[in-house]
């Protein structure tokens, strides 16, 4: 069984080419969020399966930062609108933190890729037609606009006008770039009219306009060398930007198209990701709430035209559970349900990862944690202990005091600590926080319930146990006593939080300090 990025990898090695350019870009029309920089992500799995066939390649990125504004994103103020029709690299930064709208939306992305271990070379736009590499394109693509035309014409059903030109000047008068039209050329000068009422003409070597999308998407193929492409489903509908660039591509620029690799849309909690509106989720929200390698699996874990669906909440905690098993079955802790789950297992596991490692990796459960740091904080000793307390430690681990586990395994238990405070302040529901009360809480609690926690101290004070040998405790008692668990559980957590509900009991009061416990089970002040 191969991995789809090992599939796409080995049919671009087949080719003839002396080098592989994987391209991705994206539109900085606000914050670069988890589902359009699935390019990036993509291309740089398929770059480094195709070194590991021995084949050279090199990833690029494109800021798409030429392009116009066409909605305000969030968070930025309605004032804002002023600014729509205008090229990204034309509007300033909204915090005056940036040079402008496009580094104070690039920035933060860029910088995360370090995280990810990710490298790629960083292209703008706009300094390409500043620097003149699309001069060459733009005088090919006007005196074949004719050919241009009547492919467009193909694929609409309006037809586009005798006198279109495949490229959009700048506005001289509102600086708008998508409410011009350009009819005529003489030379590098084009001639053009603008929605505003202004008409002018335009030297292309000043870098102040752009080719038409499909017309510019082609060209950079041939300007870069590329070789396969990932890209959102919207550009490979039928009928669409790759179907229609490839024809470009072809025809006028005399170039085969790259090897297409679209993708299907990331939803956030079923909802379709949307800068306007402020429906994202970012790599750097990722980061601070899970390792890179978990967002490379969300990733990687199916094909890329299948839906994929992501909610930062209770889900989160779900999905890290789902890649831990990964990373067992990887190394053989944990027996697959299948075969065929086993080497799928595998598979994605090793596409997810930064490197891998020779053993496999401490790894301290998420959701457990949830519960230790909340008693704790983020003393990482005392999280160690609650974690041995509950059997949640692995066979080489049990009988380790603090001090003696590796440095490497303490900052992967330091790091996950940090990802689930900020997880619990930012995403976790209200049902899932609690906090241990310094002093018995004035609740009200049965006559039974008193009994429960009476006998449940006597139980605690007689032995050690495991969560699973003090569960059962539990149970005998509230059996003998004919209790329903929710009024006994309910008992535990009013005497320890002043809730009536709070995480799985046993390992709960295993995790609390043992002489506080036995004096608020048996209602000492």
């Amino acid at each position: 069984m191969k991995h789809w990025i090992e599939r796409i990898a080995e049919e671009l090695n087949e080719r003839d080419v002396k080098e592989h350019v994987i391209a991705s870009g994206t539109s900085i029309s606000g914050s670069i969020h988890i589902g359009n920089s699935c390019d990036v992500f993509i291309a740089n799995a398929v770059g480094n399966a195709l070194r590991n066939l021995g084949a050279s390649a090199r990833t690029i990125w494109i800021a798409d930062d030429h392009d116009p504004l066409r909605k305000v994103p969030h968070p930025l103020p309605e004032s804002y609108e002023k600014y729509l029709g205008m090229p990204y690299s034309k509007i300033p930064c909204p915090e005056g933190c940036c040079s402008n709208f496009v580094e104070h939306f690039e920035k933060p992305f860029l910088e995360t890729l370090d995280e990810f271990k990710i490298e790629l070379e960083v292209k703008s736009g706009e300094q390409m037609y500043k620097d003149g590499v699309y001069d060459d394109y733009i005088r090919t693509s006007l005196e074949k606009a004719p050919e241009i035309r009547e492919i467009f014409n193909r694929f609409r059903e309006h037809p586009l006008g005798d006198d279109w030109l495949p490229y959009n000047p700048i506005c001289e008068e509102c600086g708008r770039v998508n409410t011009t039209y350009a009819y005529s050329y003489d030379g590098d000068m084009v001639s053009y009219r603008c929605q505003c009422g202004h008409e002018g003409s335009m030297d292309i070597k000043k870098g102040e306009g752009k080719l038409t999308w499909r017309v510019e998407w082609a060209a950079r193929w041939k300007i870069f060398g590329t070789t396969c492409e990932p890209f959102g489903k919207d550009h490979a509908a039928s009928g669409g930007s790759y179907d229609v660039s490839t024809i470009i591509s072809e025809e006028i620029f005399n170039y085969p198209a790259p090897y297409p690799v679209p993708y299907e849309w990331i939803t956030l909690k079923g909802e379709a990701m949307s800068k306007s509106h402020g429906v994202f989720f970012t790599p750097g929200q990722w980061l601070e709430i899970g390792a890179p390698e978990t967002l490379n699996y969300f990733i990687f874990r199916s094909k890329p035209m299948k839906h994929k669906d992501f909610s930062p909440e209770m889900p989160f905690l779900d999905f890290i559970e789902q890649y831990d098993r990964v990373e067992r079955i990887f190394y053989g802790e944990e027996e697959a349900t299948s075969e065929k789950e086993g080497e799928k297992s595998k598979k994605v596991y090793e596409a997810s990862q930064i490197s891998v490692k020779d053993k496999m990796p401490f790894q301290p459960s998420y959701r457990f944690l949830t519960v230790a740091y909340q008693i704790v904080g983020d003393d990482t000793e005392k999280v160690f202990n609650i974690l041995r307390r509950n059997s949640q430690l692995p066979k080489d681990m049990e009988n380790l005091e603090f001090a003696q586990i590796d440095a490497e395994d303490v900052e992967r238990l330091e790091k996950r600590i940090g990802h689930v405070k900020n997880w619990l302040n930012t995403y976790a529901p209200g049902f899932v926080k609690f906090q241990v009360m310094e002093k018995l809480p004035r609740v009200e609690i049965s006559d039974v319930q008193k009994e429960f926690l009476s006998k449940l101290a006597d139980v605690l004070e007689a032995g050690e146990y495991t969560s699973e040998e003090f569960q059962d405790q539990m149970y005998l008692i509230l059996n003998d006593l004919e209790m329903k668990p929710q009024k006994a559980f309910q008992a535990i957590y009013k005497v320890m939080t002043g809730r009536k509900q709070g995480p799985r009991a046993a390992s709960f009061v295993l995790s609390l300090d043992k002489d506080m416990v036995l004096k608020r089970f048996r209602l000492e002040e």
